[in-house]
């Protein structure tokens, strides 16, 4: 008697959790007498099949012993003519990078019966459940979605004219991405986002702009993600909940982080993974900021790496931007240094937005850092010694003491007759440096290269927590942010907010001494100031409170 043939359907598991499975993979999943199954599948999908049905693992994964696609092949065919009903469950959409035709050419060749089954492509669900749309009646009127796992065969100059990128299996070959497309024409400033784990409980989402994604992504692990990039991630802000609730916070557990990740009203119900370098720490005992609540004051678009760091440690955060960066209101002056810059001896950097702005018009008036070939650098802290390397520079000069003061203390060149460029925020920013520079008879040459002022609103879940004291440590890495909270939380307060009352209680903990000098005005007091005027610094302060209080 000749057996039955069996029949094998090639099934699309979505983006990974069973909430998006369609509802005949479902069914498929409840019958299955075999199921073969590729590494991303979520492990919650594998419950939906009988007890005793053979379950083959035969996922592919990056470094690591593997089964081959012919191995495949022959167990699609050998267990279809034992006349098994069998399902192939393959991430996302089968059809899209699902490696589907060397099976369907094995299964026809053998003369097996089988069935294609569609699924929600990654490729379409990650950006849908980030809150950012592939396509825009202005921003984006077409997509394209592609494979990064070969970078070198792809056409990055055609690429590179599309308005809107998705692109999957990308997370290893990010630098190389980011390099084609900027090489054949994509603004560093384009923004870009990262999916992680899309449409799971580990879901994470990064945002940034092809120019400092590597920055905010450095050593952390991409993948399984879905890159987007384009004018479309900016909408993303736009499209999130607004209806957020106390009891989230309440509920949140240490280590994680509520934010608003953009400028505008964007914000989160859902605690956002730690992000953090660290590794976790011991379970023995607590960690040392559990139980506190920290709301960190930065700026819009800031990287969250200071979060990390409070959530490493147990703390649980709330992320409130209080400061907008932004162009000057007129390049003219910056521009005119530009031109003109074999003239000068030094360029002084104080800040991370200061080199950013410099050198994105450097580039507008067609130059590059060949540019600067006769002209000393001097910057203020690491981070900003960092992001200069970013442009492939090396500083001259960084002072001991991570302040403008310590610069002139420590400058290594004599100042008399030297002509300095100082490119700096518009309005407000601190005068001493440029009278000591001049005092030892610098010519000092200041020019706007960015503009900072303060946010339109405050995220709901930053306000529900104030109104409601839920806040332990409030930090504050600059004099304006601590002056534009007080802006913000002055208008959300119809103009009756009572620091001193207000703030009975929660404990402010300042980066430095200018920054403490305005709590001090403003606050009438600050509590933890960091030994070391760094992120780490204040991080570092804020254990030491925590231990000893």
């Amino acid at each position: 008697m000749t057996q039955e043939m069996g029949k094998v359907y090639l099934v699309g598991a979505g983006p990974g959790n069973v909430a998006y499975l369609t509802v005949k993979a479902y069914n498929l999943l409840a019958v299955a007498q075999v199921l073969v199954y590729d590494a991303l599948v979520d492990a919650q999908l594998l419950q939906c099949v009988p007890p005793d049905c053979l379950k083959l693992d035969v996922g592919k994964r990056g470094g690591k012993p593997s089964t081959t696609q012919a191995q495949i092949n022959k167990l699609l065919v050998k267990h279809c003519q034992q006349g098994k009903q069998v399902v192939r469950l393959k991430s996302g959409d089968p059809l899209i990078f699902g490696r589907c035709t060397s099976e369907i050419e094995a299964l026809k060749a053998s003369g097996c019966d089988f069935e294609l089954v569609p699924g929600i492509s990654s490729a379409l669900a990650a950006p849908l459940l980030a809150g950012i749309p592939l396509t825009d009646p202005v921003l984006s009127r077409t997509f394209a979605v592609l494979t990064a796992h070969q970078p070198e065969v792809l056409d990055w100059e055609a690429l590179s004219r599309l308005e809107t990128l998705v692109i999957l299996m990308g997370g290893q070959h990010l630098p190389e991405i980011i390099h084609q497309l900027m090489r054949h024409g994509r603004s560093h400033l384009t923004p870009i986002a990262i999916i992680r784990w899309a449409g799971t409980p580990d879901q994470q989402i990064w945002t940034a702009q092809l120019g400092n994604i590597l920055e905010q992504t450095r050593e952390l692990s991409l993948s399984p993600a879905v890159i987007v990039i384009g004018e479309v991630v900016g909408l993303r802000k736009y499209l999130q909940p607004e209806n957020i609730y106390l009891d989230e916070i309440i509920r949140q557990q240490p280590g994680e982080r509520y934010s608003q990740a953009e400028p505008g009203n964007e914000s989160t119900l859902t605690p956002q993974p730690m992000l953090s370098n660290f590794p976790p720490p011991s379970q023995s005992s607590p960690l040392p900021l559990t139980g506190k609540t920290i709301l960190v004051t930065r700026s819009v678009g800031q990287s969250s790496q200071f979060s990390d760091r409070l959530i490493a440690s147990g703390a649980t955060v709330i992320e409130m931007p209080t400061l907008e960066i932004g162009p000057p209101s007129s390049w003219e002056a910056l521009d005119n240094a530009i031109a003109h810059l074999s003239d000068f001896d030094w360029l002084i950097l104080t800040s991370t937005n200061g080199i950013d702005y410099f050198f994105e018009r450097l580039i507008a008036q067609g130059k590059d850092t060949r540019a600067l070939a006769g002209v000393k650098i001097a910057v203020v802290g690491e981070k900003t010694a960092h992001s200069l390397k970013q442009h492939s520079l090396q500083p001259d000069f960084i002072p001991p003491n991570f302040v403008a003061d310590s610069l002139v203390e420590n400058f290594p060149d004599k100042l008399d007759g030297k002509k300095v460029l100082f490119p700096r925020v518009e309005s407000g920013g601190r005068e001493v440096l440029v009278k000591e520079l001049a005092a030892k008879g610098a010519k000092v040459i200041e020019v706007a290269a960015y503009q900072s002022c303060c946010p339109s609103g405050i995220p709901p879940v930053a306000e529900l927590a104030l109104q409601n004291r839920k806040v332990d440590v409030i930090t504050f890495a600059s004099s304006k942010t601590v002056q534009f909270f007080c802006q913000l939380t002055n208008k959300i307060f119809s103009n009756n907010f009572d620091a001193s009352q207000f703030l009975e209680g929660v404990c402010i903990a300042s980066i430095g001494p200018q920054t403490s000098k305005t709590c001090h005005a403003l606050f009438g007091r600050v509590d933890v100031e960091a030994q070391e005027y760094t992120l780490d610094g204040l991080t570092q302060a804020l254990i030491t409170w925590a231990t000893n209080s």
